[in-house]
């Protein structure tokens, strides 16, 4: 079974289901019922047209929801016709898809978690993660979304903003999680950047580029995290590099600075380092106070304090990270790096240890483990 070829084809499915007339929520139990009937029917017996049979199925499940739905008998009059048999049209109805779920009915916020969970493959606990709340409050934000868009005609597309959010989160997502979603966003993003001239579209296509041209170099052989400071550099992909720099700074030139430009701006300046000694880190926290001032966000406070820790020493940026709430993510490991950069091995080689507890993926548990490990080897010398 190849659950990569479901995932790319269930916003395609989705999208026609509701250009068809079918409400948000219906569509997506209706595509979801398909997906488990692929599973369960392709292995003995793979239809030749995927597509058109995951429309074709799906359609039939939403059709039987709604007889059995009287209070939508007028919807069944309009819809009671399948789609006619045959190979379904290869268009791409992705990136319109993102824009319907960022409904004006629903906040920012609801679009988002909506959107991610629906279109961009993410799980619950994923979106939870990204947003810092637990998860059982995000499987209740998403369904208030359901509950909103339920029955709601799909033609007032939302805003940029609102999709550049859930763009951003899906690359996040599929350059650190456990789903490769990272290439898909990107090529998302380009197309918007073509239908829309806009710095900030332009400032995460730039963001993107910079973090993807990193990305061959940000594990070893055997699965393992190469920090930054570590990766070789001679493996990063220097044509992704100059093509990203060259996008963020057409879009700096418009002097309508956003937070994705901000973020591009400073991944360029760590692209641009030949070394990670000669990285300029006054710059980058210079580029974090702007960030600060743009978005507030604890997030960004956190990365901040790193930076002010490699430009102004590491007790600076252990007096910033004081400021700062304990329970965010990573938190723990920033305060272990910052102690050991002090010359605290004890403390870091403790804090390392409970990072590893705290990480959201095994490859990060691995890591601060390791990193812990060195520490007290080190210590015992």
């Amino acid at each position: 079974m190849n659950e990569a070829l479901l995932r790319s084809l269930t916003p395609s499915v989705l999208a026609i289901l509701v250009r068809r007339g079918a409400d948000f929520a219906a569509a997506e139990d209706a595509v979801q019922d398909a997906l488990v009937e692929a599973v369960r029917v392709w292995p003995a017996d793979p239809p030749r047209d995927a597509k058109g049979w995951l429309v074709t199925v799906a359609w039939r499940r939403f059709l039987d929801a709604t007889r059995a739905d009287t209070a939508r008998r007028r919807r069944e009059d309009r819809l009671d016709e399948e789609p006619a048999p045959g190979p379904t049209p290869a268009v791409d109805d992705t990136l319109q898809l993102y824009f319907l779920c960022a409904h004006p009915s629903l906040t920012p916020s609801s679009a988002v978690a909506l959107t991610l969970r629906a279109v961009g493959g993410l799980t619950t606990r994923q979106i939870a993660q990204a947003y810092l709340v637990p998860e059982a409050t995000m499987a209740q934000r998403i369904s208030r979304a359901k509950r909103t868009v339920s029955g709601v005609r799909f033609d007032r597309p939302g805003d940029v903003a609102t999709v550049l959010r859930v763009l951003y989160l899906v690359f996040n997502e599929g350059y650190s999680g456990d789903v490769d979603l990272a290439a898909e966003a990107i090529r998302l993003t380009r197309q918007l950047a073509a239908a829309i001239d806009h710095p900030e579209v332009a400032g995460l296509l730039a963001l993107m580029l910079l973090h993807h041209a990193r990305r061959a170099a940000r594990t070893a052989p055997d699965g393992s995290l190469v920090p930054l400071a570590e990766q070789d550099r001679g493996r990063w992909d220097t044509a992704a590099i100059a093509e990203g720099v060259e996008i963020l700074q057409a879009a700096l030139a418009r002097d309508r600075l956003g937070e994705f430009q901000a973020q591009a701006a400073i991944a360029a300046l760590h692209a641009d380092a030949p070394t990670a000694e000669e990285t300029d880190w006054v710059q980058i926290a210079e580029w974090y106070d702007e960030l600060v001032r743009l978005t507030d966000s604890p997030v960004v406070r956190l990365n901040r304090a790193v930076a002010v820790g490699e430009a102004d020493g590491p007790g600076s940026g252990l007096a910033a990270l004081a400021a700062l709430d304990e329970s965010l993510p990573r938190h723990t490991a920033v305060a272990a790096y910052l102690h050991e950069r002090a010359g605290d091995l004890a403390t870091a080689a403790r804090l390392y240890a409970e990072a590893a507890l705290k990480a959201p993926n095994l490859a990060e548990r691995d890591h601060l483990t390791r990193q812990a490990a060195r520490l007290n080897t080190r210590r015992s010398r």
